[in-house]
């Protein structure tokens, strides 16, 4: 079995979630429109990505249209999901998009069962003309990150929480993921970040950013919160044989109850030709964490946009896409 390509290889087309319903983004819908309409006109830009736009609701179709209406590389697709957060609800797709694997979805141990997330794999497979291989067992994209090679990066946190597969051990979980995803090699880390909703997703705590080399946010200000999370992981990076590449974390971000939120860097997305990375209104923590990219991908523009109406929802510009390799 092929292993899983790593997101720096070259894509034939990139998945992006639309903000589509207005009772679960209410006053914040759309400012998040307005931060995903940002992101997609950079993946479209010269020399850079197909993007396959998938519009969940009727009511968002029409103003989805007539904002990318004559914008080359961009496809607004209708469809049906509970909301954006494609990474998680929809397949992986395997070497050259030939299969792609869709496993069950939970909304999150339970936490958000909205309707039609769990028919999202089928609506993406179908579109994209690839077949599904379909798997027992619960699985969020974004619980995973691989490096191309049969290296794949978990959290216990998440993938041993009884609230997805109950009973799984270490073992269990390697094997499912062997069978799956032709996985040769399963690393991991513990906790993620402070009161994210998917119980610890390694997309917002570390990312394979070339061979051998994996990026992992440093605490930055003297309130993050997630500043013991960082360096454990840091630390089981190194152990594992990895060199870690530390990001300044966005600092602390509260919500308006002034709880704090899971506001990340590492929510990055790799795409042809560049990396777009999601701000939380720090210009300075901003700046560092681009630059710290830039060292890895001379060769890709590095573009930080805003997320911060994203993040109300959850997620951020990794959560919200997935990519056909090519």
């Amino acid at each position: 079995m092929s292993f899983i390509p790593a997101e720096w290889a070259p894509h034939r087309a990139m998945w992006v979630g639309w903000p589509s319903h207005a009772e679960l983004w209410g006053d914040d819908l759309e400012a998040a429109q307005a931060e995903v309409e940002a992101l997609v006109r950079a993946l479209a830009g010269p020399g850079r990505e197909q993007v396959r736009l998938l519009v969940g609701h009727d009511d968002a179709l029409a103003d989805a249209r007539a904002r990318f209406d004559g914008v080359t590389g961009v496809e607004v697709v209708p469809g049906r999901f509970g909301d954006i957060w494609l990474r998680d609800t929809g397949p992986i797709f395997g070497a050259g998009s030939a299969r792609a694997a869709a496993f069950r979805f939970n909304g999150w141990g339970g936490k958000y069962e909205l309707e039609h997330d769990d028919a999202v794999a089928d609506q993406i497979g179908a579109h994209a003309g690839v077949p599904l291989d379909r798997h027992d067992f619960i699985l969020e994209g974004g619980a995973l990150d691989h490096d191309g090679a049969g290296t794949i990066l978990t959290t216990r946190q998440c993938l041993l929480n009884p609230n997805r597969n109950r009973g799984w051990t270490e073992g269990a979980a390697e094997d499912a993921l062997k069978a799956a995803l032709g996985a040769a090699r399963v690393v991991w880390l513990g906790d993620g970040l402070l009161n994210d909703h998917t119980d610890g997703h390694v997309d917002n705590l570390a990312r394979f950013v070339a061979p051998g080399v994996v990026a992992c946010p440093i605490a930055y200000g003297p309130k993050d919160p997630n500043a013991e999370v960082y360096d454990a992981t840091a630390a089981a990076l190194s152990a594992a044989g990895f060199r870690t590449l530390r990001l300044p974390s966005p600092g602390l971000v509260v919500d308006e109850d002034e709880r704090p939120i899971p506001a990340s860097h590492m929510n990055f997305l790799i795409a042809n030709g560049a990396v777009i990375v999601p701000t939380y209104g720090d210009q300075t923590a901003a700046r560092l964490a681009c630059e710290a990219l830039a060292t890895v991908y001379p060769d890709r523009e590095i573009i930080p946009l805003p997320s911060t109406a994203i993040l109300t929802g959850g997620g951020s510009f990794h959560c919200i896409s997935q990519q056909e390799p090519g």
